[in-house]
């Protein structure tokens, strides 16, 4: 892959996500500025300090809009405002201003697939406006049953019932009403929304269920994922995008075909996507060689840079995945209660941090995964929040586990995060990974991150990789600077190849062995 203007910590402003480090908020647990127990912008404006001497290029924000939270805001009620609890639409432009002067890029959450069941449309349409109606998917039912038998993603039926006797799709929740995308209102609706954000300052746009916008009602099968017509829609999106200067689109697409994929990263679609397969990999090394074979070979071609993530707002926090004895992934399976040996887990979470960083493209980093949270596995019934949860009738504890809100100082909660009460509870065990604590610990998750991420600035990014010899279990590959990442995944310490300087280790080495789930940065 050709380096395309990657210059270390300075790379080309135009090509400036091809390398770049992009850190998630969940705004909603990331910093509370007013006391009421869910983070805000006022917040995150006071965190950006701390954002950049992380060392991120941009923050990607979850979605930020006036919300029933109904799905944690991915039901969004208006595009163009903010959500009140997270503060003002003057406080965002605001945010934005402040990052670009620090140096940092903002990446917001636009969701085509569906809307609120408070969106003005919505609300038109279930009062019988036909004009609205045809913007989401209104069907008569099958005699006294829904259309179809499709089922949500959250689980139960896909389908409502509203008190005319027709029903809408919702693949997600009944909260969430899914668009007509075969209505050009819709279509105008939207680009409208980017032109919105993009005036603003807004640097790019991450995609929710990219996938899933088009369906075929026709099909017997479940017919809405990778449908062809979605490529149109994209298409238009970069005519857009590639008006205004250094925009970029990122796509969410889980996609096991990966021929399938490549197709939402040709050249007039979207500029990246993620890699959700090197998510799911398992802490073996066939299996993240494979993975990571596969990502460059379907990334190359097309001249797009790949994009490595460990975890993000919707997985286990990868502390716990990696100390259980199953350490892949699986949307259908999230092996809730699973035991996991953190300490097991947070020695792989910090060689993975290393192999990840070291890869050609761009990494994702979710916030608290630089502290080595753990997913929380406990929190009382009472204070689970997810839809997953309810719609399950309790079979599924969800993905608040990895949302509880950041813990910044002091020994106990709410450690820094607020002056209330959290609106999750957090373990009485995070006093010891505060950033209070972490950040004067050369040995914290913190520093290792900080460190990695400054080296990364200067030696790595976009560019091409080398694989170099090595034993069973091992994986080793040189970047375009020189630097040599090895990773152990062997049982056994493993002899260093020949260097001059160890520049970083996710853990103690032996004299010049490096042990097992270990990684290391050479020159």
């Amino acid at each position: 892959m050709p380096n395309s203007g990657f210059l270390g910590a300075s790379p080309d402003p135009a090509v400036w996500w091809r390398g770049a480090a992009i850190y998630q908020v969940y705004l909603r647990s990331f910093a509370d500025g007013n006391g009421d127990g869910y983070g805000d912008l006022a917040g995150l404006r006071t965190r950006l300090p701390y954002l950049a001497d992380l060392g991120v290029n941009a923050i990607w924000l979850n979605p930020w809009y006036p919300s029933p939270m109904a799905d944690g805001g991915y039901d969004v009620a208006d595009y163009r405002d903010i959500e009140p609890v997270f503060g003002t639409l003057a406080e965002a432009e605001k945010l934005i201003e402040e990052a670009h002067a620090v140096g940092i890029r903002i990446i917001i959450d636009v969701v085509p697939n569906h809307g609120s069941d408070q969106n003005a449309w919505f609300r038109a349409a279930v009062a019988g406006d036909r004009t609205y109606r045809e913007r989401f998917w209104f069907r008569p039912g099958d005699g006294d049953g829904p259309p179809n038998g499709w089922q949500s993603i959250f689980g139960g039926p896909a389908w409502t019932q509203v008190p005319d006797g027709e029903w809408y799709l919702h693949l997600f929740a009944p909260e969430q009403p899914d668009f007509n995308w075969t209505n050009r209102a819709v279509h105008e609706e939207f680009l409208d929304v980017l032109r919105f954000w993009f005036d603003r300052g807004v640097d790019g746009i991450r995609i929710d269920s990219a996938a899933v916008l088009v369906k075929d009602f026709d099909s017997v099968e479940e017919a809405y994922t990778d449908l062809d017509g979605v490529h149109d829609v994209y298409r238009e999106w970069r005519r857009l995008s590639d008006t205004y200067e250094h925009r970029i689109l990122i796509g969410e697409v889980w996609l096991p075909d990966q021929e399938r994929f490549a197709k939402y990263l040709r050249p007039d679609e979207l500029h990246t996507a993620f890699n959700f397969d090197f998510l799911s990999s398992a802490w073996e090394p066939r299996a993240l060689r494979e993975s990571i074979d596969l990502t460059l070979a379907t990334h190359v071609p097309l001249g797009a840079p790949a994009t490595w993530v460990l975890s993000n707002h919707d997985v286990a926090r990868p502390v716990t995945r990696y100390g259980r004895a199953v350490t892949s992934w699986d949307n259908a399976d999230r092996r809730d209660g699973m035991p996991s040996d953190l300490v097991l887990g947070r020695r792989r979470a910090r060689a993975a941090a290393l192999l990840a960083m070291a890869l050609p493209g761009s990494v994702y980093v979710y916030q608290g995964e630089e502290l080595g949270l753990w997913e929380v596995e406990d929190i009382p019934e009472e204070f689970l929040d997810d839809p997953m949860w309810r719609r399950s009738d309790g079979a599924v504890r969800g993905r608040d586990g990895c949302r509880v809100p950041i813990p910044w100082s002091g020994d106990e909660q709410p450690f820094g995060y607020s002056t209330g009460r959290p609106w999750l509870p957090q373990p009485a065990g995070w006093k010891d990974l505060t950033v209070e604590v972490q950040q004067t610990d050369p040995g914290s998750m913190l520093c290792l991150y900080r460190t990695a991420l400054a080296l990364r600035a200067e030696l790595l990014g976009d560019g091409a990789l080398t694989w170099l010899p090595s034993s069973e279990g091992v994986l080793a590959f040189e970047r375009d600077s020189g630097l040599v990442c090895v990773v152990n995944l062997s049982p056994d310490p493993v002899r260093l190849p020949p260097h001059d300087t160890v520049l970083l280790a996710s853990g103690p080495l032996d004299g010049d062995l490096l042990p097992t789930d270990t990684a290391v940065w050479l020159r």
